[in-house]
């Protein structure tokens, strides 16, 4: 039974990537025993998690679950659930770097000793990283994501992410976007390289598709200086320069650029005109303060200055677009002003891809649940300690 993963990452290698669930069911009830299994996805707003079904079944009346499945989601930890015939069914994460895509369920004969339990969940693992990877190969899971339609903006802001979450060792990190079917312009990237995490927040300018295509120009600007070994300075002027070559200076992107050294918590800056940035440290919020630059593209050749902070082990950082900090519904005052600090406080038992979505229930609330005005972006970043943990 040692070897019980690896049989399963044979079944879904060669299984074709519309298919990799099918090929999972056949490959646990043969390697494990048993009975019957489901996959259950999240959907974009991470609002509930829904049924893989099998595409040749209808999906209509197909509604999210909650209780257990929800339970081991929200905890990242098998959970159990034993029925009064004795089966038991096995509810495990399936999660990948940190990005938690769903829940597996195994259905057993009986409760599973603890090694049973252990090599259920390397199985999960082995299944979460192969839905990952046949997800640019398939609309299969795209699918069973979304509640709705996206709009045409959406469908590019989603495809740009690097994802919703990922964690490593030293560090945290999730983010969300919404509206989440007709986000436009606003939007957030990340990438970890040799012990170092950068992360962007963007405010894209306009709305819809033109705010959406103005998003991805600079994106993939910031990328392409990264990718070519640029740091934070070259990959801001890059994206500046492109932008502003495009649309000669009548359209522009608000965009903060941080460097984490995993390592030291040390954090290289370039602030363009916004988004901001928040620290939780214990239970009180501040803001982090930055000398703001023009944001990209407003002038030719504009040239930006690197900023340094420390971040002390537990630290968070918050990074909101203008969309979360400026709402004002009803013409109250702005959601940054007070709310959005509580609300950030709210969050402190709870790792960053819960306190991403408590962040934008809040927002909802404080919006009396009518729709968002403007897009809205939250992204958190804990740093724990070089160490790995709180205090190391």
């Amino acid at each position: 039974m040692a070897d019980a993963p690896t049989g399963v990452s044979r079944a879904l290698r060669e299984a074709p990537p519309d298919r990799v669930v099918e090929a999972a069911d056949r490959a646990i009830r043969s390697i494990l025993g048993a009975s019957g299994t489901a996959v259950f996805v999240a959907d974009y707003r991470i609002s509930g998690l829904w049924r893989l079904l099998d595409p040749r079944q209808p999906a209509a009346g197909v509604e999210a679950v909650q209780g257990v499945v929800q339970r081991c989601f929200s905890s990242q930890q098998p959970v159990r659930d034993t029925g009064e015939d004795g089966r038991c069914r096995l509810y495990l994460p399936l999660s990948v770097w940190g990005e938690r895509l769903g829940v597996l369920m195994v259905e057993l004969p009986e409760a599973p000793p603890e090694t049973v339990v252990r090599r259920a969940a390397d199985i999960a693992g082995e299944v979460a990283l192969a839905l990952r990877a046949a997800d640019r190969e398939t609309d299969r899971y795209r699918r069973a994501r979304r509640q709705e339609r996206l709009s045409m903006a959406a469908e590019l802001q989603w495809e740009l992410l690097p994802g919703r979450s990922v964690s490593h060792g030293p560090f945290q990190l999730a983010g969300q976007l919404e509206p989440a079917y007709t986000v436009g312009g606003d939007h957030f990237d990340w990438s970890l390289d040799d012990g170092q995490v950068t992360v962007t927040v963007l405010n894209g300018d306009g709305i819809g598709l033109a705010a959406a295509l103005l998003t991805a120009v600079t994106v993939n600007a910031m990328r392409n200086a990264r990718r070519s070994g640029g740091g934070l300075v070259e990959q801001a002027e890059l994206a500046s320069d492109t932008v502003f070559y495009q649309h000669r200076g009548h359209r522009h992107v608000a965009t903060v650029l941080l460097e984490l050294d995993c390592a030291t918590g040390r954090v290289r800056a370039v602030d363009a005109g916004s988004p901001h940035l928040m620290r939780l440290r214990g239970g009180t919020v501040s803001r982090v303060a930055l000398d703001q630059q023009l944001p990209l593209g407003m002038f030719a050749e504009s040239r930006y200055d690197l900023q340094e902070f420390d971040l002390d082990p537990g630290d968070r950082l918050f990074v909101v677009s203008d969309g979360v900090w400026a709402a004002d519904p009803s013409g109250r005052e702005t959601y940054g002003e007070r709310a959005m600090a509580r609300s950030m406080r709210a969050t402190r038992l709870q790792p960053p891809t819960e306190a991403v979505g408590t962040v934008m229930r809040e927002l909802q609330a404080f919006h009396a649940d009518a729709d968002l005005r403007d897009d809205a972006v939250v992204v958190c970043l804990d740093w724990r300690g070089a160490a790995g943990r709180e205090g190391g």
